[in-house]
């Protein structure tokens, strides 16, 4: 088992920044990979960005890409999401997500075990 807890959001202007964070417990974090989701009112649940492990490769959706970057500290099992110059349509709540299998699959929500329970990321225009 993996407990997540996301922390982080809140309203910030166009072009702002903020810094995303998710606290694992349970399981050895460092052998999981782990995801960014957010999730719009109306909207399904997208993928944004994933970090796998050991080797730290990342994986970004092409909306966030330049904009947001996702990390890892495995000895503070925290990974972030520092998302920068925020759009409107960046609005939502936000996820972090775990799994083990790193590949083909690691952008579909279907793909990961555990769930936060979200942060939500207001950006006004």
């Amino acid at each position: 088992q993996v407990q997540l807890v996301e922390s982080g959001g809140g309203l910030v202007q166009a072009g702002g920044s903020l810094r995303l964070s998710c606290a694992a417990s349970g399981r050895t974090f460092s052998s999981v990979v782990m995801g960014w989701f957010r999730q719009a009112p109306g909207k399904e649940r997208e993928f944004v960005a994933a970090i796998s492990w050991p080797a730290s490769s990342t994986y970004y959706a092409d909306s966030v890409k330049g904009r947001f970057t996702i990390s890892r500290d495995n000895a503070k099992n925290t990974v972030y999401l520092q998302v920068n110059s925020l759009k409107p349509e960046d609005t939502a709540v936000y996820y972090c997500a775990a799994t083990y299998r790193w590949g083909l699959g690691s952008d579909t929500p279907s793909a990961y075990h555990y769930w936060g329970q979200g942060t939500q990321v207001t950006v006004s225009s």
